[in-house]
């Protein structure tokens, strides 16, 4: 539902306006590209399922195009920032074009690989225009501190939109499709077109939805231990595990030992495996000993 006045969002023109009066030129250093469609970030919101209830952090809020759309809809919104000049600018943004959601509005001027805690109540949804650059590791980072985050949707490279998604047996399935699943069910959530981003990318973008998992991989292995599995597996993916992760283990036939215990085919690649897979794994380290 829709609290804000007609032309409270931002267009093409406004951005523009915007970035003019505060000199801002976005770039390619930190993935800075603005949306300047009304209808794309009304899109965002509602593909996000944002309610009256949810407090919101957004990264990477830019202008506030995304920002303001959130407030109209959410309880709150904290936006983390890491550009000064746009962290200055927005909260006067803000003020202007929603003065009655103003006081509902947080920012935090910071890298968001750095942020520990938000303002105000536990955040319950991350709904973002990520940079490119960083995406996965700033979505992981976010849903790995804030565990109360039940949903997510982030814009990025549909590329990495693809990789996020993936399921076992597919060729981009990774190391962020494994550890986005460590945390949620992940699913492609739609695309979004070049010509709404100003300046226009070289490339599309998608959506990613992800919806925390109800009940968490069952494993008495560390978050920590069966990352390391899983970047061992990816890091020569063409190599079967045995020898994939004989780094890991300490040679091939202590892998060898892990793989058997686990019930996992040593001549099995690191794309086919599950992240209870991986899991249980990380279980049976030293299973040769």
């Amino acid at each position: 539902m829709s609290n804000s006045e007609p032309g409270a969002l931002l267009g093409a023109a406004d951005i523009r306006e915007l970035a003019a009066a505060l000199g801002v030129r976005p770039t390619k250093q930190r993935g800075q590209n603005f949306v300047i469609d009304a209808n794309t970030v009304r899109r965002i919101v509602r593909t996000a399922e944002v309610g009256p209830e949810d407090v919101v952090v957004e990264v990477g809020p830019g202008l506030g195009s995304l920002t303001l759309a959130l407030l109209d809809t959410a309880d709150r919104v904290v936006a983390v920032e890491i550009d000064d000049v746009l962290a200055g600018a927005l909260p006067a943004t803000v003020e202007a074009r929603l003065p009655a959601k103003a006081g509902s509005f947080a920012l935090v001027h910071s890298d968001a690989m750095l942020v520990r805690e938000l303002p105000g109540p536990a955040p319950t949804a991350l709904v973002a225009n990520l940079p490119y650059n960083v995406a996965v590791p700033v979505l992981l980072h976010m849903l790995d501190t804030f565990p109360s985050i039940e949903r997510t949707l982030v814009m990025v490279q549909a590329e990495v939109a693809d990789r996020l998604a993936a399921a076992p047996g597919s060729k981009v399935y990774g190391v962020p499709s494994v550890k986005a699943n460590w945390y949620a069910d992940v699913k492609r959530a739609g695309s979004i077109g070049r010509n709404v981003f100003w300046p226009a990318p070289n490339v599309d973008s998608g959506l990613v939805s992800l919806v925390r998992r109800s009940e968490p991989v069952k494993t008495t292995a560390s978050k920590r231990e069966v990352f390391a599995v899983v970047d061992a597996a990816f890091a020569q993916r063409r190599k079967t595990l045995r020898a994939a992760l004989a780094g890991w283990a300490g040679s091939a036939p202590a892998a060898e030992a892990a793989l058997v215990a686990a019930g996992v085919s040593p001549q099995a690649r690191g794309e086919a495996l599950t992240v209870e897979e991986f899991a249980r794994i990380a279980e049976h380290k030293g299973a040769g000993a």
